[in-house]
């Protein structure tokens, strides 16, 4: 009776967030008897290891359907949500001028399918501006249907080191919209126009963030997490599997990613779950398979 009364849409993002779950598990080696009932240590590490590439939406209607499932299916639910919310929330302070700075490079950079190295600094000392982004290069562009857009001008990049390129997101919803995080910023962190886009007040002065810098608080957070640590390509890699999942066309991302070839898909750890929504007896996404898919070769 109880899961007959809720809507079909409901089923959908539960039954999503059971998938993610299960996948998140079997990466992990985690025994199905350790699954269910969830523990509040696992449910934490589950939610950590998605805080980077889900909406916090995503994240509450994941945990819901967790729960739900739970309740289906006559299983306890032991979990203090304002215990949840406090851990999840306690590893960074958002009126922190180098944690403000960190999480918002970390958003850009996600959101923006892009390298670390090409928003940070390689050492306090190194930063120059005709090499480095600063906020003299973020710009507000509108499309023709009045859809806003964020484009970051990167002064020098690994695959174009004069010309440069360009990388760019929009809003999202949830804790992790880039648009807010990057507000937030440039109130707790006012600088010129000249100086580094995340550089950040120290007591000695303004610093220019590094990736060093940025990686290591990272780390230290994923390590009080049990998390893996943040790989180099680790943000580049969760951007590109989020917008995938979301049903972004696979063209659509190979340019925000600024790929030159089919290679980002070398990249992708759960092709099962990028690929799922085109492969089922009546596919949700038929009317526009033939534009998101990559070609048949």
């Amino acid at each position: 009776m109880l899961g007959s009364s809720w809507a079909l849409s409901t089923k959908e993002t539960y039954g999503a967030g059971l998938l993610v779950f299960q996948v998140f598990c079997d990466s992990h080696k985690i025994p199905e008897e350790q699954r269910y009932p969830i523990s509040s240590n696992l449910l934490l590490t589950f939610l950590s290891s998605c805080a980077g590439a889900y909406s916090g939406s995503a994240l509450s209607n994941y945990t819901a359907g967790l729960k739900a499932w739970h309740l289906l299916h006559g299983q306890p639910w032991i979990i203090n949500a304002k215990e949840l919310k406090a851990i999840i929330e306690e590893h960074l302070d958002l009126n922190n001028p180098k944690d403000t700075a960190i999480f918002t490079c970390t958003t850009t950079s996600f959101y923006a399918i892009a390298h670390l190295g090409e928003f940070t600094v390689p050492s306090l000392k190194l930063f120059d501006p005709l090499k480095h982004i600063t906020r003299t290069h973020v710009t507000q562009k509108t499309d023709c249907n009045n859809l806003p857009a964020i484009s970051f001008s990167l002064p020098s990049t690994k695959s174009s080191p004069q010309k440069g390129e360009e990388a760019y997101w929009s809003t999202q919803e949830g804790l992790l919209d880039p648009k807010a995080a990057l507000e937030n910023h440039l109130r707790i962190n006012p600088a010129k126009n000249s100086a580094h886009l995340f550089a950040w007040k120290h007591p000695s002065g303004l610093h220019p963030l590094s990736k060093k810098e940025l990686t290591k608080h990272i780390n230290q957070i994923s390590s009080l997490t049990n998390l893996p640590n943040l790989k180099g390509h680790g943000l580049c890699i969760g951007g590109t599997l989020e917008y995938l999942l979301r049903g972004v066309p696979f063209n659509i991302v190979k340019a925000m990613g600024r790929w030159s070839s089919d290679a980002f898909t070398t990249y992708l750890h759960d092709h099962a779950i990028v690929i799922a929504p085109y492969i089922q007896a009546s596919p949700a996404l038929e009317p526009f398979m033939h534009i998101t898919m990559p070609p048949v070769r």
